[in-house]
């Protein structure tokens, strides 16, 4: 099993990302999970949200404390959240931030066996006009963890947004797996 947690700020769309991802593995014939879990329910607070991805039916029914992968769609949060909590060791994180590899790992409590970072938020304004990063990061998630094809990830999103916003944020996927740097540490 394959247990991703997603962190961001309400209203960035992480549940929705986590919708998006279990949608692109279940139709890849994968058995899924999809729920979120919200704090202070404002716009702006801390939202965390949670995707489990199998071969076999799932039949956990607790959040993820021990994440294979870890994805962050506002980098203030790496300030203020220990978002590497409970990652495993051979763990993934992937970061939506216009900073180097460097200045990432000095904000991170743990190091991740493998990094993969895409400024998602600049993605989306171009493609979108807004600063919404939860369809562009997906196309990250793609091509760090291969967990799911890419155009599987444009047909849940396309399935979950209709007409040219489908469109567009499909786009926003493909040019943010184009353009994310994965590193092995």
């Amino acid at each position: 099993m394959i247990e991703i947690r997603f962190h961001g700020r309400g209203g960035q769309g992480a549940v929705t990302a986590a919708n998006i991802l279990a949608e692109a593995a279940f139709l890849e014939g994968k058995y899924v999970q999809a729920f979120p879990f919200f704090g202070v329910e404002r716009r702006g607070a801390p939202v965390t949200a949670f995707t489990r991805i199998d071969d076999k039916p799932i039949r956990i029914k607790t959040q993820i404390y021990e994440p294979d992968i870890v994805v962050v769609l506002d980098p203030s949060l790496l300030e203020t959240v220990d978002v590497t909590a409970g990652l495993k060791d051979d763990g993934i994180v992937i970061i939506n931030t216009e900073k180097s590899k460097e200045e990432v790992l000095e904000k991170l409590k743990k190091k991740p066996k493998k990094l993969a970072l895409v400024d998602a938020t600049t993605i989306a304004l171009e493609v979108l006009g807004l600063p919404i990063t939860n369809t562009a990061i997906l196309g990250a998630v793609a091509k760090a963890t291969g967990l799911v094809k890419i155009d599987s990830i444009k047909e849940a999103i396309k399935d979950t947004f209709s007409g040219e916003l489908g469109e567009k944020n499909a786009r926003a996927a493909q040019e943010a797996f184009e353009k994310t740097q994965v590193f092995e540490l």
